[in-house]
C-alpha cells in the first residue's frame, strides 16, 4: 500500500489537507499501541488495525504494537483442560499455564498480528519481551483484604531495555511484542499488557501511548465522553467513584506514563474503524487524552 492509497481512511479522517498537519508535527515520533480486545478478534477491524498501521509507519510515524491475548488464552486452556482462575482480574498463572500463555502470546496470536501487517504492506517482525533482554520482570506482589496473594508467576516490568526496538526501527521494521518478560533467575512471567506497553512508552521516550479499549474512553457520571484529562483531575474522578472497576488499572497505565516522560496517554474504542487515524489526525481526536497536567 503506497501513502497515496489513503482512500479507505479519508471519509473519517475528511481530507488529506486535514489530516497533513498532523503527519508532520508527527513523523519521527514514536507511538505505542497497545492492541487488545474487540479489534483483536473481529476480523474486518484487525485487517483495518493492520493497514493503519502500515500507514502511520508510511507517513514517518515510529508505532510500536504490544498485544494482549486473554480470551486467546483462555479458550487454549480451557481445550486443554486447565483450570483458570483470577482475582482481581489477573489471572493466576502456574506452570502449566505460563507454558500456554508463551505459547499463545508469542506464538499464534503475535505472527497473525505480524502477518496482517506484512499482508497490508507493511514490514512487522514479532519479538517477546524475552528477546534481546527487552522486558526484565519482577513477581507481582499483591495484597487482598489484608492478606498476600500469590499469583504465581505473573510479572511487572522491572526494567525495560528498548536496544531492539531501536534497531528495528532504523531497519524500517514495526515491532510487534507480546508482554512475556523474565525475573532475575531466568524465569518466564506474564506481563499485563496495559502495564507492558506504558513501560515500554516511557523507555522509548514515546509521545504517545494509545490504549485500544471496548470502550469510548473515560466517561463522566451522565455517560458523557470526557476529552481531555490531567493527572489531578484522573485522580479526583477515581476519588469520587466517577472512575471504577478495569478503568483504573487502564489509568493508572497511563498516568504512570505521562509521569515518566511520555506527552500523553489516550484511551480509545478499538471497536471504531480506524479509532487511532481519527485520533491522531484529526482536531478532536475520539477518546480521552490524559496528560500530565
Amino acid at each position: 500500500m503506497s501513502i497515496t492509497d489513503t482512500k479507505y481512511w479519508l471519509k473519517t479522517a475528511r481530507t488529506l489537507t486535514d489530516a497533513l498537519p498532523y503527519m508532520q508535527k508527527y513523523a519521527g515520533k514514536r507511538f505505542v499501541i497497545k492492541y487488545g480486545g474487540h479489534a483483536m478478534v473481529d476480523k474486518e477491524l484487525s485487517d483495518i488495525f493492520a493497514r493503519d498501521i502500515t500507514l502511520l509507519r508510511q507517513v514517518g510515524i515510529l508505532p510500536v504494537v504490544v498485544h494482549g491475548g486473554g480470551p486467546q488464552i483462555g479458550e487454549m486452556l480451557k481445550r486443554l483442560n486447565i483450570q483458570s482462575r483470577f482475582i482481581d482480574g489477573l489471572r493466576v498463572t502456574d506452570a502449566a499455564a505460563m507454558e500456554v500463555v508463551e505459547m499463545v502470546l508469542s506464538g499464534s496470536i503475535n505472527k497473525q498480528i505480524v502477518a496482517a501487517i506484512n499482508a497490508a504492506g507493511g514490514k512487522a517482525v514479532g519479538i517477546s519481551g524475552k528477546d534481546d533482554n527487552l522486558l526484565h520482570a519482577k513477581k507481582t506482589e499483591m495484597t487482598k483484604d489484608g492478606e498476600r496473594v500469590d499469583l504465581g508467576l505473573v510479572g511487572e516490568p522491572d526494567k525495560v531495555n528498548p536496544g531492539i526496538i531501536r534497531s528495528l526501527e532504523q531497519a524500517g521494521v514495526i515491532p510487534v511484542i507480546a508482554p512475556v518478560g523474565f525475573g532475575p533467575d531466568g524465569q518466564t512471567y506474564n506481563i499485563n499488557a496495559d502495564t507492558a506497553a506504558g513501560a515500554i512508552a516511557a523507555a522509548i521516550g514515546a509521545s504517545r501511548l494509545l490504549m485500544l479499549t471496548d470502550v469510548p474512553g473515560v466517561l463522566d457520571k451522565s455517560g458523557q465522553l470526557v476529552q481531555q484529562l490531567t493527572a489531578g483531575e484522573v485522580r479526583a474522578l477515581a476519588a469520587d467513584g466517577t472512575i471504577s472497576g478495569g478503568m483504573i488499572p487502564k489509568l493508572e497505565t497511563c498516568l504512570s506514563a505521562v509521569e515518566s516522560g511520555v506527552e500523553a496517554a489516550v484511551i480509545l474504542d478499538g471497536r471504531v474503524p480506524h479509532s487511532m487515524l481519527l485520533e491522531i489526525f484529526t482536531p478532536q481526536g475520539i477518546g480521552t487524552l490524559v496528560t500530565r497536567g
